[in-house]
């Protein structure tokens, strides 16, 4: 790891604290040649899953791809950072769960309708609008009435 301050090649770790949902690790380091202290995250990447798109084109997993489509749902929505990267790692996890080496567009997309449920239901709305593509005030109205039914039944658990 370079120094951030005078690009010097070593530096030594001082500290190692996994996060508290144990998806990376926060490393305290120190410059051997200027002892600037900095922090560095180390988390896990996807690289070895392919989406299929709704059109049959393939591509590379992309976490920058997930993050703005969720970004763009929570707009103007209040969240914090950490519960932000949290909701990514939980779909990630999913995606790890229920793929082998290909998923659909489609199955991550409902992967994120199902956390964005709980996480923000505002943004489970503008995603699911743009997602499934609503032509009409009707099928808008059903997820509205889905979404109600959920809180009901969640209530009486």
């Amino acid at each position: 790891m370079y120094c951030p301050v005078c690009s010097h090649q070593e530096t030594k770790v001082v500290d190692s604290r996994l996060s508290s949902d144990g998806t990376s690790v926060r490393r305290r380091r120190v410059c051997e040649s200027c002892e600037y202290r900095f922090s560095t995250v180390e988390e896990v990447e996807l690289l070895d899953v392919t989406v299929i798109k709704r059109d049959g084109r393939r591509e590379m997993y992309s976490r920058d791809k997930l993050s703005s489509g969720i970004k763009k749902a929570l707009e103007k929505r209040p969240y914090t950072h950490e519960s932000f990267r949290n909701l990514i790692h939980q779909i990630e996890g999913d995606v790890l769960k229920n793929a082998a080496r290909e998923i659909k567009s489609w199955d991550i997309g409902e992967m994120i309708m199902e956390r964005l449920r709980d996480y923000d239901k505002v943004a489970y709305i503008r995603f699911a609008s743009v997602y499934r593509s609503f032509e009409d005030v009707k099928t808008f109205q059903r997820v509205l009435d889905d979404l109600e039914v959920k809180k009901r039944v969640n209530r009486t658990e």
